[in-house]
């Protein structure tokens, strides 16, 4: 570090509050009718007759976002036309599932969606099941799948994410393939995507995921100790039945043995390097660090572990969260990291800082040059990930999100409590951390800010001195 850095130092302070078995909000119907208004608009913007919105299981939150449900087991379409009129085309299995949407529209079969040898009772071509969700020769339409192509070497409004026997039937009765497009982008371009911005409703709705991801995190690290077993330790990150939006990760020593991405019976030893993450709908919480309770732990070859990445990639968070607020470009917070963290040396590689939802990642507006805005109503994950050659990792990833003071007013108003959980985060992150956020920096995560580097030391974490 230069001089004109802050100091950092191992310092015993208390965990930070968690808030287990918290009530699962609701999103409203308002919000749930704000949404179709918001993507029917963008359709407008865009001059598209309908839009073709596809799902299945893992790639399902922008059907979710309108339907309030992801088809389970199956493919499904949800179609929506200029007119404002919307049409489910689902399988066998997720037929029954129409009548609870929360914007309602019209329930048509398409048994082709359903699970190999299932019964094809209604079986019809798809365009003619199309036809039935009111799309037309000649129309210009959107298809919306998950991916959000962005490369340079082509047209992505020509590139598509969804399987072919769907996009064939959908260029068959547009009549020509030019009358298709790739429209994700009106629902996740970070730029102007209508799910790139979230209400009051929507933050207390994201912040559950959050706060049980985050609940869970610490759960699992206190329990670390040589001679456990991943698979006692992952069972600590599920929680509340709640299905995870990624692949949990428990991981003691070298990773990847026999190609195994999920926690093993391998037993913890003093010195391993360990990962842990877990991930629910609005937020996602991870850590590395070194299984030791001290410096002394650890082996020769990482001996300098704290000062050579631990305090640098802390020193890194913490600017990343005292620089964020609204109006800041997504280049500029790009760059802050690139100066007090430089790539060339730490070889991070991904986006320091992406929006959440539904989705873990949801689209991000922070990379080298990016002249988007950073907003109010935007959630982001804290998304930085040093790999110093020869170090176990080091992490502390978390979920924040920006809201100006209208949206902090109505947080405050409708949802008390977890306005309360907020203020009592950002409360521990300034008195304890000494890590002062800008007022329009809201948190979700209760570990925001939070490393153990030592996973055997319970009791210290880095703290900024003053």
């Amino acid at each position: 570090m230069t001089s004109s850095q802050p100091r950092y130092e191992l310092t015993a302070v208390p965990a930070p509050k968690t808030f287990p078995h918290v009530k699962t909000p609701v999103i409203s119907d308002n919000v749930m009718a704000l949404r179709l208004k918001k993507s029917l608009t963008a359709m407008q913007q865009h001059n598209l007759h309908a839009l073709i919105i596809y799902a299945d299981k893992e790639h399902g939150g922008n059907f979710e976002y309108l339907a309030g449900f992801i088809p389970r087991f199956e493919e499904a379409l949800l179609i929506l036309t200029a007119d404002g009129q919307l049409s489910y085309v689902m399988g066998n299995e997720n037929l029954k599932l129409v009548p609870y949407a929360r914007n309602s529209g019209k329930c048509l079969h398409a048994p082709a969606f359903s699970l190999p040898n299932q019964p094809m009772d209604n079986d019809a071509p798809l365009t003619e099941v199309l036809a039935q969700a009111g799309l037309k020769h000649e129309n210009r339409i959107g298809v919306v799948g998950w991916k959000l192509f962005t490369s340079k070497l082509g047209d992505n409004q020509y590139q598509f994410d969804v399987p072919a026997f769907i996009l064939e039937a959908v260029i068959d009765i547009a009549g020509k393939r030019e009358n298709v497009v790739n429209a994700t982008s009106l629902f996740i371009s970070p730029a102007h995507g209508v799910r790139r911005l979230n209400t009051a409703s929507e933050i207390a709705f994201y912040e559950y995921g959050a706060n049980l991801a985050s609940t869970n995190i610490l759960a699992a690290l206190d329990e670390i100790a040589p001679g456990k077993t991943e698979k006692q330790i992952g069972q600590l990150l599920s929680a509340d039945g709640q299905p995870g939006n990624v692949v949990m990760i428990a991981a003691t020593g070298d990773r990847f043995a026999n190609a195994c991405l999920y926690p093993t019976d391998k037993e913890i030893r003093l010195g391993d390097k360990f990962s842990l993450t877990v991930g629910f709908k609005g937020g996602l919480s991870s850590r590395s660090a070194y299984v030791v309770a001290a410096e002394h732990e650890l082996a020769p070859a990482v001996a300098d572990y704290l000062s050579a990445l631990a305090i640098p990639y802390y020193h890194a968070v913490t600017t990343w969260l005292e620089t964020l607020q609204p109006g800041l470009t997504g280049g500029e917070l790009y760059q802050t990291i690139e100066n007090v963290m430089p790539k060339e040396k730490f070889h991070w590689h991904l986006n320091p800082g992406h929006l959440v939802a539904d989705e873990e990642w949801l689209c991000s507006p922070v990379y080298a040059n990016s002249t988007i805005r950073l907003e109010s109503g935007m959630i982001f994950q804290i998304d930085i990930i040093p790999s110093l050659p020869g170090y176990g990792g080091c992490s502390i990833e978390d979920t924040v999100a920006l809201a100006d003071a209208t949206l902090r007013n109505e947080l405050q108003s409708h949802f008390p409590e977890v306005w309360q959980r907020m203020e009592t985060r950002k409360a521990y992150l300034r008195d304890v951390l000494n890590i002062r956020v800008s007022e329009d920096v809201i948190l979700l995560s209760n570990t925001v800010g939070y490393l153990r580097p030592f996973l055997l030391d319970k009791n210290r974490a880095l703290v900024r001195q003053r």
